[in-house]
């Protein structure tokens, strides 16, 4: 999974990672959410939902203590972080403000 990880955040597009769990309440919130962003943005945005039960290296590696954490990634530079849900119109907001510089 590392490789492929490295190889995704280091795309020109920008890729928002969405570290979940099953058993996270918010979580199950957030997912509707970033649906949404995903059909508004379209092409512009890769959108990638990691298990942290699943890839607790990743997990340890970028330091999620808690979920939802969402990343948001460019050429392999981390440009936002946020732990929480976050609403829709302020996610595309962030996206197109950090992916643009």
């Amino acid at each position: 999974m590392n490789n492929s990880f490295d190889n995704l955040i280091n795309s020109e597009k920008p890729v928002l990672i969405d570290f979940h769990a099953t058993w996270c309440g918010p979580c199950k919130v957030l997912g509707p959410i970033l649906k949404e962003v995903k059909d508004n943005l379209g092409d512009r945005i890769s959108i990638i939902k990691i298990d942290i039960d699943k890839n607790q290296p990743l997990a340890s590696k970028y330091q999620v203590r808690g979920v939802p954490t969402m990343i948001l990634f460019q050429n392999g530079k981390q440009l936002w972080r946020q732990s929480g849900v976050v609403e829709k119109k302020a996610i595309i907001d962030i996206i197109l403000e950090k992916s643009n510089k």
